[in-house]
């Protein structure tokens, strides 16, 4: 069965809009954009490319899919374009239709969750989601999510879309590794207990 693995950048507070930058989602008034980029560092940039190097495929919902579209494929100097150019990319969306902008990319048809249970199902690599706060929501609800991997940044925001909002289903989770950067992002594993 493939695995699916969340990796995402959250403030203290939980809030995981917007990390890269400050037009990156603007929902809500959100005015705090490019939040986690003063923390990146070497270590951080390690651990994420280790990360990468064992992606087997993506999964994105489309506001994440559009902004990612719309910009990986033009970073021709940064390591991490020809891995995301080049894997699999699942894309959970009511609204888009085919064919997708970006190279390997497929529409997922249907329900979104069933689309994913059934992908867990099938023999394959294990599956990344990247940011796509709806779209975890409605997995996290059928106990799909296999992994966090959190990239927990040292700030409180204080308002913003959070990664686990209230109303959530309740979880028992297992940290399994952790890393601290010198920037005191702290990089938590989880697995599903």
């Amino acid at each position: 069965m493939r695995k699916v693995t969340v990796t995402n950048n959250i403030s203290l507070d939980g809030v995981m809009q917007a990390p890269g930058r400050p037009d990156e989602d603007t929902r809500g008034g959100f005015q705090r954009g490019g939040w986690a980029l003063p923390y990146n560092d070497p270590v951080m940039g390690r651990v994420m490319g280790e990360g990468m190097a064992h992606t087997g495929a993506l999964l994105l919902g489309r506001r994440t899919y559009e902004d990612f579209a719309g910009y990986w494929p033009h970073q021709k100097d940064n390591p991490f374009t020809e891995v995301l150019d080049n894997v699999p990319k699942y894309v959970a969306s009511r609204t888009l239709t085919e064919p997708l902008t970006w190279q390997n990319s497929t529409l997922l048809h249907g329900d979104a969750a069933e689309a994913v249970a059934a992908l867990k199902s099938e023999p394959g690599p294990d599956i990344a989601i990247l940011g796509s706060g709806e779209l975890i929501q409605s997995l996290r609800r059928r106990n799909l999510i296999d992994e966090y991997v959190l990239l927990i940044h040292p700030l409180l925001l204080g308002s913003g879309r959070r990664l686990f909002p209230d109303g959530g289903p309740s979880s028992e989770l297992r940290l399994t590794s952790s890393v601290i950067t010198s920037t005191g992002v702290v990089i938590a594993t989880y697995q599903a207990a």
